[in-house]
């Protein structure tokens, strides 16, 4: 008999018909010539209930069978039980199991189970990641994201967006940063070796990356796991009108915070004949259709969050759900936080204009100032990309960030630089070589557009919707620096 999902059984009827339970153990208590075991299959946050009377057993039960199998019970075994699905009389459950049969699977040696009863720190868990979907506050994490993905591709599926797939190795660096992890087959031992004869030759160690012969590398040329797949999604949305990706990025950025991953997933649509207003306004459609996708298809999960991670999130999703977004010009965000340092505002980091905005000022922003989620717009040139698109004041760019309260920055997008003088004119500004960015200059010589697009962090945003605090721990198995287990 097939196995049904426990999140299926809690939600029909006591009707007495035999089922058949799958799962792992989370508590066998005997009470009394009662037995009654605890078991979670990760369909949702709940458990059912299995009992054994040894007192006065169903017609059907093979007693002893379960009194073997009960014998191999601990926390964290795996089993699979038939019996029929009754009303329960305990509290807080609708329905319970009568066990007919049961099978341990697998048993979990209680000496070497990793998971206990005691609480268990996030940095333990982690340490145990192979095995953290099975304790409470993973298994709510792990569904969330499961949701959160559907309610992306549901979002754009909705209006009219081609779902793509970027290329995870590239030539090019999108973000110009150069904290790209390299791809390549060429032997860091004989590159190494090489290096050292070179030295003793005379060769100076800043010449050394001159005895590397890329030619002879698998691509031919130096390639990196992309830091993102906005320009390749372009060129598709100047042919498909509007697509998005939703793949892993990767950044060797060694910065070892809670709000960091070298390894982390991206949502990114690109949409042509979109100005930064039309770009805007989807952003603000985007992160309401979320939220509401949380808070109606996620409830159970969410008030665990909500009880035992972060109090009052609900109530936060909700307000921001429901608000409209404030829209202000970098120029006045640090005009407002200059204004509130002067009145005595503590920040690490003093405002100014031309500073990029830290988490600080951010925050400040949306929860002291605005009450609420702040869209900040056209930003100094200087510290934003290549390819975003030039303001008449020749000072800024079409750029935007989402800004909401908790965690400050959620999404960052802008209008894509259209005009071909002006972007190959930028790249050269800043150095970059300009051959790798042929193919992204032709959008701009064959029927170029206005287009737009923005980049939202998928992490970033299960770590809002979930309120835990540490990025590491809304992802399976987190990459980092010195952190490459499992």
């Amino acid at each position: 008999m097939v196995p049904v999902l426990i999140k299926d059984l809690l939600a029909s009827a006591p009707d007495g018909r035999k089922v058949t339970v799958c799962g792992w153990v989370r508590t066998v208590r005997d009470s009394k010539g009662l037995v009654f075991i605890q078991v979670n299959d990760g369909s949702c946050f709940a458990n059912i209930q299995l009992t054994f009377d040894r007192n006065n057993p169903s017609n059907n039960a093979n007693v002893n069978e379960i009194e073997e199998e009960l014998k191999k019970l601990n926390t964290g075994a795996s089993v699979r039980a038939e019996g029929l699905l009754i009303e329960s009389p305990a509290s807080g459950q609708a329905v319970e199991v009568t066990l007919e049969s049961l099978k341990c699977l697998g048993q979990a040696n209680p000496d070497e189970y990793p998971l206990q009863k005691n609480k268990m720190s996030m940095e333990y868990l982690r340490d145990n990641a192979h095995l953290r979907a099975r304790t409470n506050t993973f298994g709510a994490v792990y569904r969330m994201r499961n949701q959160m993905a559907f309610a992306v591709h549901s979002f754009f599926q909705e209006r009219g967006f081609q779902y793509i797939n970027a290329p995870e190795i590239t030539c090019s660096d999108c973000e110009g940063a150069g904290e790209m992890f390299q791809v390549t087959t060429l032997s860091l031992e004989k590159i190494a070796e090489m290096g050292v004869k070179a030295g003793q030759g005379g060769m100076k160690i800043e010449d050394a990356h001159k005895i590397i012969d890329y030619s002879k590398d698998f691509f031919g040329k130096k390639a990196s796991l992309t830091v993102s797949g906005q320009l390749e999604a372009e060129t598709l949305a100047t042919a498909l009108s509007r697509v998005y990706t939703f793949g892993p990025t990767f950044r060797a950025e060694n910065s070892n915070t809670p709000r960091h991953l070298a390894e982390f997933w991206m949502i990114e649509p690109e949409m042509a004949f979109f100005d930064l207003n039309d770009d805007m306004d989807i952003q603000e459609d985007f992160v309401k259709y979320l939220l509401n996708w949380a808070l109606t298809k996620c409830r159970e999960d969410l008030a665990f969050f909500d009880k035992r991670i972060q109090p009052g999130l609900i109530e936060s999703l909700e307000k921001v759900a429901k608000a409209k977004f404030t829209r202000i010009s970098y120029t006045q965000a640090i005009e407002d936080l200059e204004k509130a340092a002067a009145n005595g505002a503590k920040f690490e980091f003093k405002p100014y204009w031309g500073c990029d905005i830290a988490t600080e000022h951010e925050r400040y922003l949306t929860e002291k100032i605005y009450n609420g989620p702040v869209m900040v717009f056209n930003y100094p040139k200087e510290i934003k990309s290549f390819y975003m698109k030039q303001n008449d004041d020749g000072k800024t760019v079409k750029a935007v960030d989402v800004l909401v309260p908790g965690i400050g920055e959620l999404i960052g997008g802008s209008e894509r630089e259209e005009d071909y003088g002006k972007l190959k004119a930028e790249i050269e500004r800043r150095g970059m070589d300009e051959s790798i960015y042929d193919w992204y200059l032709d959008l701009r010589k064959f029927g170029t557009v206005p287009h737009s697009g923005f980049g939202l962090g998928f992490e970033r945003l299960l770590r809002y919707v979930t309120g835990m605090d540490n990025i590491r721990d809304v992802i399976p198995y987190p990459r980092a620096p010195k952190l490459a287990d499992f």
